[in-house]
Order: structure tokens, then sequence, then C-alpha cells
């Protein structure tokens, strides 16, 4: 079958002859005033004029011996049949459109058309209207041919059992093809299993976007030192010295650095610059891949932003490491360059990330940093956001033992949420509601938050979700207007894990960063505002660190989800700037800090 957009085309192009043919006759009409008709040529048309009234009659009647007996068989099929009517109407639609001859018609209606409907060509979704629209429609149209089914088997019992019979006897269909270049066009028959996707969600992931785009892709399976199993995709590049290591924030994947197409998307900006892309992807996808096939789900999701920065990052860097040493076949300690983009709580992570290496006197191999509206400071932030501060701060202790993750559990509402975005995106109204109530809820922040929900990685398959002790760990930074690790809640058991009662401030430890950094704000953001960006500034510049802070006028998701050159072009300016090996990092001195623990004993926990 063809697709909707396909068949609505050829609809409105059957339309389109009808109406030329119609103003053809007309015209004849004209001429025949000039040109009287003869006698038998108006016999005709009184005929013709008869016999299509006569047509008209019938088909009035049909119509409403159709509309009376649907209505009255209504309620009984739609107590009994529901299931097996959704089912048949979801494959029946596949199959609904044949290929018919299509007469030329206006270019300018077709490129009007093609303006008009771009985007309902390349999406492949239906929502929960539509989905519900069309099975009414067929729902309707298959209790008349039920009853004229059933009364065809009663008439024809032998027709009957031969059916029946090739049902038992094979599960296949005899679906008519015919092959290009071949000598004889007609259609031949031949077995195959037709594969209907009944849901019609898109499920596509960062390796179909990249293929489809024609890019190479590498997927790398990284093990942390905790045992959850991450996804490191990477667009290769094996021969190259540059390396960008890109990663996203809260509730993201990697498909937010590939989302924008070829010509929007970091990642693909990047490569066509000639770097080796990888692309990161944190733990917390509700899939929960980890080496313990029978992990529990509150221990899965039992990790704060600590994990992110001294699990995650780490496995994932050393990884590249070791892909770009055996590649490049060096006896160089580290024959590439390597500069991480990272995003929101991605920013978080690689600070965590760079200063607990230092203090750990582990090498970071990153030769630069460009933090996209970093988290870490968040306090100076809207009314909602102080009132979900406070409500989140005081349920904690009785949340903490009912609720592990914010997360969609079960793949049908994960498959409904995939569906109600597609609706916003049908339904303007609809779309500018959800739009402007998420926009209040999170300050006013101008993002294209519909957009982002349409994104294929929100679908039934992976969807990312929030532990309940990374939420937690924001809003302490929030409380607390420090950026600091995770307060386990006692200083006994942070004593356990930092050696001090206390969680680390990282702000005072940002004298250990020895790598350049770029900073960079939103004016629109309303997420993390450009006060919190600037305090990262203050801090690392009164710490000596080599620091630049720039602002644009974006809000918190343009960083990734929307066509921004400007943005690009300074990324890959920064990017530049990288010449030379990497530089030694400084041997630490400070004696006085205590070497930090990379895993939480289960009593802390």
């Amino acid at each position: 079958g063809v697709s909707s957009f396909n068949q609505f085309i050829h609809e409105l192009s059957v339309d389109s002859d009808a109406s030329s043919s119609s103003v053809e006759f007309s015209s004849d009409g004209e001429e025949s005033d000039i040109h009287p008709a003869s006698p038998l040529s108006q016999s005709s048309r009184i005929s013709r004029d008869s016999s299509s009234s006569s047509k008209r009659n019938r088909t009035w009647i049909y119509y409403w011996i159709r509309f009376i007996v649907s209505w009255i068989l209504f309620p009984v099929k739609f107590l009994f049949r529901l299931p097996l009517d959704l089912y048949t109407a979801l494959k029946t639609w596949k199959g609904r459109g044949n290929p018919r001859s299509i007469t030329t018609h206006s270019p300018r209606r077709l490129q009007s058309l093609r303006d008009h409907f771009v985007q309902r060509a390349t999406d492949r979704r239906r929502g929960v209207v539509e989905d519900l629209h069309v099975a009414f429609e067929i729902f309707i149209e298959h209790a008349f041919e039920v009853a004229h089914k059933a009364s065809r088997c009663l008439l024809s019992p032998g027709e009957t059992f031969r059916r029946v019979n090739r049902w038992f006897s094979s599960n296949e269909a005899s679906v008519p093809t015919s092959e290009l270049a071949n000598s004889d066009p007609s259609p031949v028959e031949r077995k195959t299993t037709a594969i209907v996707s009944p849901l019609n969600t898109d499920a596509r992931t960062c390796e179909d976007v990249i293929t489809e785009l024609g890019y190479p892709y590498e997927a790398i399976r990284v093990v942390t030192g905790d045992g959850y199993v991450l996804l490191l995709e990477r667009i290769p590049r094996r021969d190259s010295r540059k390396v960008v290591f890109l990663q996203h924030g809260i509730l993201d994947s990697s498909m937010g650095w590939v989302s924008n197409g070829v010509v929007g998307s970091p990642a693909f900006a990047a490569f066509d610059q000639g770097y080796d892309v990888f692309l990161g992807n944190f733990r917390g996808l509700v899939s929960r891949d980890h080496v313990d096939k029978n992990i529990s789900s509150r221990m899965y999701w039992s990790y704060s932003i600590n994990e992110h920065g001294t699990e995650d990052i780490p496995a994932m860097i050393e990884k590249i490491h070791e892909i770009k040493t055996r590649e490049l076949d060096s006896d160089h300690h580290q024959p590439y360059k390597i500069c991480a983009v990272c995003h929101s709580l991605g920013g978080a992570a690689i600070l965590i990330y760079l200063i607990t290496r230092r203090v750990e006197e582990k090498p970071h191999r990153l030769s630069r940093v460009i933090l996209l509206s970093p988290a870490g400071f968040h306090h100076d932030s809207g009314f909602v956001f102080t009132a979900v501060e406070y409500l989140f701060l005081f349920t904690a202790p009785v949340l903490s033992r009912i609720l592990p993750a914010f997360y969609i559990p079960t793949r049908f509402f994960r498959m409904l949420l995939n569906k109600l975005a597609r609706d916003f995106h049908n339904l303007p109204a609809v779309g500018g509601l959800v739009q402007t109530l998420m926009s209040y809820f999170v300050g006013g922040d101008s993002s294209n938050w519909v957009g982002v929900l349409g994104l294929p990685h929100y679908n039934m398959n992976g969807m990312p979700g929030v532990s309940f002790r990374v939420a937690l760990h924001l809003t302490q930074m929030k409380h607390s207007k420090k950026f600091a690790m995770f307060d386990y809640g006692s200083p006994a058991a942070n004593a356990e894990v930092y050696g001090l009662p206390e969680p680390l401030d990282l702000g005072d430890y940002y004298g250990f960063i020895d790598v350049p950094v770029d900073l960079v704000a939103g004016r629109k953001d309303k997420v993390i505002k450009p006060s919190m960006v600037r305090k990262h500034y203050r801090l690392m510049k009164d710490a000596g660190v080599e620091v630049t802070y720039s602002e644009f006028e974006y809000a918190h998701l343009d960083f990734t989800f929307s066509h921004r050159e400007e943005l690009l072009s300074y990324v890959m300016s920064r990017l530049l700037l990288v010449v030379g090996p990497p530089s030694k990092q400084r041997k630490n001195n400070n004696n006085k800090i205590k070497p930090l623990k990379l895993k939480v004993k289960e009593e802390a926990v």
C-alpha cells in the first residue's frame, strides 16, 4: 500500500483531474452555443441526464440505508468486536491504496502541496486522534464487509471450505510483484510474509538517523566500574587525530546532537570538519542495561550526578583513549587531542570528572571543554522551581522509599506519550496550549518543548528517565546555593564516601582545572539563567582557569534541538583553537585533600 500522504496527494490529483475535465466540458458547452448541437446529441444528452439522475437516487437511498444500519449495529459491534476491528483496521489501512494511473495536473498545485505537507510527508507517525479517526471510519466499513462475507459464506459453503483449508495449510501470502527490466511486465505471484507495524510509532534510533543521512556509524559497548552498560556511539574518522566528545543533558540522549539533520547538528558539523565524533549516553534508560541482568529497579536507579561524573564519563573517555591509541598505532602516550562539548547536566558531570581525576592524580585526557548552559548553580530561578524545591525536600524522606526514579515504566504508556506528541503537532491549538503550560512550568523558558517530545528517542522501546537521587542532588544544589557533590544525609555517611563530614564544594576546587573552558549561556534560558553560568565564570576566573564567557539569544533547549548556525560557528571556532600536542597536567601537590572514593559502600547507600 501507499502512505497516507501519497494517497492524499493522489486523491487531490484525481479531484484536480475531475475539476479540469468539468471545465473542459463547460467550455464545450460554450462552443455549442455558437455551433448548435444536432438532435442526436441532444437526445443522447437527455438520456445521460435521466440515467445519472436515477443513479443519484439509488445512491442516495443506499446511503441512508447504510447510515441507519450502521448506527443500529454500532453499540453491538463496539462491545464485541472492538479489539479485532482495531487490529484489522490498522492492517487494512496499510493495504487500502492500489496503484492507479495519475494524469498530469497543474505544477503550481503540486508545488503548493509539497510546501504545505513537507512536514507531514517526512513524519512516520500517527497521533491518537488520527488512529481513532481511521479506526472509526474503517470500523463502519468493516461492519458491512463482515455482513457481506457472512452471507457469502452461507451461500457458498464450498468456497468457504477451500478458504479455511488454505488458512490452515499456509501462513504465507501471495503478493503480485513485478521486477524492473523484466521482459514480461505482468506481475508474478511469489510467497512473502508481510511485516506490519500496527502501532505506527517512530522508534528510530541515533544509528538510524546517522546512517539514513549517509554518515558512517559505530556502536561501542562500555561497562562502568559499577556494572552499568552504556552505549557510546561514534561517527568514525579512524585516521583523524582530532576527537570531539559530545555529552547530552538531563532527560536526553545522543539523539539531541543529530536531531537537526546535516546542516544544523553539531555532530555532523564536527565530522565534516575532520573530527572523529563520539556521542556519549548516560545511564538512566528504562531498559536498565546492566551486567547484572537480575538487578532490581531500586538498585539500578540508586545513583546521583556523582556517578555521572565519576563512573560514566571516565569509562567512556578511557574507551575512546583505548580505541584511538589502537587505531593510530603511535608510540606517543596520547596521539590525539580530545575536546568535550557538553550541555546542561553533561556540563556539571564533566566538571566533576575533571576535578576528581585531578584530585586522584589520574589523567583526564581532555584538551578543551565547551559547556553549553552547564548545570551546577541553580538558586537564581523562578517561583515554580522554588516551590518544587521546598516541596521535594519536604517529601523526599517518604518519596525515596516508594519512588526510585521518574520515568514511564510500561511500553503502552510510553507509546501513548509518543502518539500524543504527534497529536500536539497535528492539532496546533492543543500543541500551543501544551507549549504554553510547559513554558510556565519551567519559568517562562521559550524552548520548543512540544517539538522535543516528538523526537524519536521518546519512544516506547527506550525512553530516558531521571533517578530520584539525581533530582534530589539538583534540589540540594539549589537549596545550598553551591555546586557540591551529593549529600548522603549524615556526617558519618559523607565521611564514608568523601573522607569529610560535608560533601565537597566543587567550586572551591576549580583551581584544579588545567584546560581551557568556554562557557556559553542563553539570554532566554529560564532553566539555567545566565547569572548562574556567570557564577561558574567568576569562580574559574578567580581560580586562575583559562576561561571565556559568551551569551546568545537562546532558550535552554536551543543549544541542541534548534538549528543555530551562529552557535555551530562559535563551537567550531573554539575547537579549532586546540593546536599542538596535549599539554601535560600539573602535578597535584595538595596533600590536605583526601582522594575521592569512586565506589559508595552499601551501608552509606
